[in-house]
């Protein structure tokens, strides 16, 4: 009989926040996966738990995941462990449950703290809509797909959620200004721990502030999300700097007959159908 992996969140700060569930699953499984072993004894410690533990990480995350496979095919349970919040999320547990489910391992998750949900239900910015987007990739690393979630973010209309390094916080920020402008925004710190901060400002204040002061600790940026208002006004803007007669050639160009790019101009443009066919009147 195969055995089974738990998904087990662990607090992101403060320890009080471990669940009763999560606590006996680790006390009963046969192995802990843990991020860092020499982090996570200090939570098994304080929760007086013997279970042994083995690392796996972001550089081990294939490798070790076939060993971690082969062990719950033969019957045994493991839990999986990040070093704060819930394994999976913009973590390498990512591969292990991906490789899991095509043995047909089964999976299960023990919900818990998340610094992502956490963050974005104290930033007072919308939570209807929301996308997470974890770390941006480093420039120096991959330059290529820096630019391209920073092309989707310009138009993202939700809720964004990043999390940032201390050392890195300064950079980030000034290619998020860079690429999306200012935007309302609310940065977190330190969450559920003693020096917790949360603090809603602006992408150019939090430029300013840190100009004068060293970022500390971990961070979850919690930006506003583009209104669809400007997208809209932004595209009529565009569509101003091209002459009706062009505008009209771009849809007819992909198939459009007359009256169908007629009709999509006047959308486009914001006004009536006619106001278009008369000034295409006039220009002939």
């Amino acid at each position: 009989m195969k055995g089974m992996l738990y998904l087990c969140a662990t607090p992101i700060g403060n320890l009080k926040d471990i669940t009763e569930r999560v606590t006996e699953t680790l006390s009963q499984v046969d192995l802990i996966a843990a991020e860092d072993t020499r982090n996570s004894i200090h939570l098994l410690s304080h929760l007086n738990i013997k279970t042994p533990m083995t690392s796996y990480h972001e550089f081990n995350k294939t490798e070790k995941a076939r060993v971690l496979i082969d062990k719950m095919m033969s019957g045994e349970n493991i839990a999986l462990i990040t070093d704060a919040g819930t394994p999976a999320i913009s973590d390498p547990g990512e591969v292990l449950v991906r490789m899991c489910l095509s043995e047909g391992i089964t999976v299960t998750s023990l919900p818990g703290p998340a610094a992502c949900i956490t963050a974005l239900t104290l930033s007072g910015l919308s939570t209807r809509r929301f996308c997470f987007e974890g770390f941006l990739p480093s420039e120096k690393s991959d330059k290529k797909e820096l630019n391209e979630v920073l092309d989707e973010l310009k138009r993202e209309t939700r809720t964004v959620i990043i999390y940032e390094a201390p050392h890195r916080l300064k950079r980030t920020l000034k290619i998020l200004h860079d690429a999306i402008g200012d935007r309302r925004m609310t940065i977190c710190r330190e969450l559920t721990k003693k020096f917790e901060t949360v603090l809603p400002t602006t992408i150019e204040k939090a430029m300013e502030m840190y100009d004068s002061e060293e970022p500390r600790g971990e961070y979850v940026l919690v930006i506003e999300g583009r209104s669809r208002e400007d997208i809209k006004n932004e595209e009529i803007a565009s569509f101003e700097n091209m002459s009706i007669e062009e505008h009209m050639a771009m849809y007819e160009s992909r198939g459009m007959d007359r009256k169908e790019a007629m009709k999509a101009v006047a959308k486009d443009r914001g006004v009536s159908k006619r106001n278009i066919y008369e000034s295409l009147i006039k220009s002939d």
